[in-house]
């Protein structure tokens, strides 16, 4: 990849302005991966960097409340969340950056990043922490709603619907085990399936059909999502017939897949067939000193803390790597 890199490297503390910069660690990402790495790696006199990406905090901020970090018996608001993890960072040293990672260059050290902003980034390692998005319905009131009666976490969010009507949308194995889930809270469950028959392996399907707080929509679809205030109604569609009809529901947890956010790292790292980032149990990647945390490299668990755990993982890692292949002098 050409990124038209010249051949001297400017002093970060010279000029505010300089585009060219070496660190010793560049965290792409800010969410809970991204910014538990740093916080890391500030402690370990690393000075990172940390690339925030279209939004700081990546999933979690857009939760109303967090029930199920440690710490926080009564809860806590997934933006405040994010700003409390931001500032312990912050107060060791890390450095945050209002910017974007649109170019890498993983073929030598120190390894190249530009930025949206036209920044690039020296990196003597790289931790990658750019989390995954919910494949969402593009449905009218979807992103009106979200946190307020729309959800994609039904461990994030079920609790709030005690002696609720939900449905969940979808009909792979995620959809049925977080249906079977919500069943701990709400008084009713409806999966809406597009298909007449669940995608979700046999055992899941056969207990949610068996489930008295389960029903199931066939050949549905929702078409729409509306409220005052919260979540109130769905309109539902045939996909046989074409009826619409209106159905009353509390809450919307839609669970028709992940995406992860690392198009990126296309032909740069080793990926899976669903694009994520593969790592062994230190978080590194097939590249030396590159490492991945949290949803980028996560398909199954997807929580707060499991992407903080790997972030702490991934800087500590490249402390160590750091320590044992320091670039030579110039």
């Amino acid at each position: 990849m050409d990124l038209n890199l010249s051949s001297t490297v400017s002093n970060p503390s010279s000029n505010g302005d300089d585009q060219e910069e070496l660190v010793r660690v560049l965290i792409i990402g800010s969410g809970p991966a991204g910014l538990s790495a740093a916080l890391y790696a500030a402690r370990a006199d690393l000075d990172p960097v940390v690339l925030t990406g279209m939004e700081l905090g990546g999933q979690v901020s857009l939760t109303f409340a967090v029930e199920n970090y440690p710490g926080f018996p009564e809860g806590i608001g997934g933006m405040e969340l994010v700003d409390l993890f931001q500032k312990q960072a912050q107060r060791f040293g890390a450095r945050i950056e209002f910017d974007l990672a649109a170019e890498v260059d993983f073929s030598d050290r120190p390894y190249k990043v530009k930025t949206q902003n036209g920044k690039l980034y020296l990196a003597e390692s790289v931790i990658i922490s750019t989390g995954a998005s919910a494949v969402h319905l593009n449905v009218p009131g979807e992103n009106e709603f979200t946190g307020r009666g729309v959800s994609y976490c039904a461990t994030c969010d079920g609790w709030f619907f005690k002696e609720k009507e939900v449905i969940v949308v979808g009909g792979g194995d995620s959809a049925v085990e977080e249906s079977l889930f919500l069943t701990r809270y709400a008084e009713n469950v409806t999966i809406v399936h597009r298909r007449d028959e669940l995608r979700a392996g046999a055992l899941l399907s056969e207990r949610a059909k068996s489930n008295p707080k389960i029903n199931i929509f066939w050949n549905t679809v929702v078409k729409e999502i509306s409220g005052n205030g919260a979540v109130q109604t769905v309109k539902l569609q045939d996909t046989l017939t074409g009826e619409e009809r209106e159905h009353e529901v509390d809450g919307v947890f839609i669970f028709i897949g992940h995406s992860p956010n690392t198009s990126l790292f296309k032909d740069q790292l080793d990926m899976d067939k669903n694009g994520y980032l593969i790592v062994d149990n230190f978080m590194q990647t097939n590249v030396p000193g590159v490492y991945a945390a949290g949803e980028a490299a996560d398909p199954h668990f997807r929580q707060v803390i499991t992407s903080a755990g790997m972030g702490a993982a991934a800087a500590i890692q490249a402390n160590h790597f750091l320590d044992e292949n320091p670039l030579p002098e110039k």
